[in-house]
């Protein structure tokens, strides 16, 4: 069936590509929340990601994004494996901790541990997966890893965390 003409108003309050029409597009879709972490050397490092997705079951792959100019970006770039952590809507504050720029994100105050491949595991999610980097795969300023699941646990307690509209939110019925 052939495209239905539109009104010509239809299209008047369109915006040109950019990155703050990208920006405000993605506010009104509602992401769910991850952590991704990673050792770089000893020392553990971790960002809160809302791009994470499911790439393939066979193998089982994911896939999430990464600035280059993160603090992250050294151990994502050179580590073999990563932890990938689904946030339950009782994490707020953990997901704003990862969030935030220069905060001590694996402090007194973040139950954590290290998992196979000294991967950082942290405590109380609804699900996690240790995974092996098979692509970094180069976006803009950004890279797009993707990774294969070797291990995880899908059997946390709650309800699933959300981002939208700039907020972390809870699922409601």
């Amino acid at each position: 069936m052939p495209a239905q003409p539109r009104p010509a108003d239809l299209f008047a309050s369109a915006l040109p590509g950019s990155p703050e029409l990208l920006r405000s597009v993605f506010r009104q879709h509602a992401a769910g929340v991850a952590v991704i972490t990673a050792a770089d050397g000893d020392r553990p490092v971790g960002f809160t990601a809302t791009s994470l997705n499911s790439v393939s079951a066979e193998p089982p792959l994911l896939s999430f994004t990464t600035g280059t100019s993160s603090s992250s970006w050294p151990a994502l770039r050179d580590c073999d494996h990563l932890g990938v952590h689904i946030l339950g809507e009782h994490q707020k504050e953990l997901a704003g901790l990862f969030a935030r720029s220069g905060a001590d994100r694996f402090g007194p105050g973040t139950g954590w541990s290290r998992g196979p491949h000294g991967v950082p595991l942290l405590d109380g999610v609804l699900a996690w997966l240790v995974c092996r980097v098979v692509a970094r795969v180069p976006a803009g300023e950004h890279r797009v890893i993707i990774a294969e699941a070797v291990l995880g646990d899908p059997a946390g307690q709650g309800r699933p965390l959300l981002y939208h509209q700039g907020r972390f939110n809870a699922l409601r019925d």
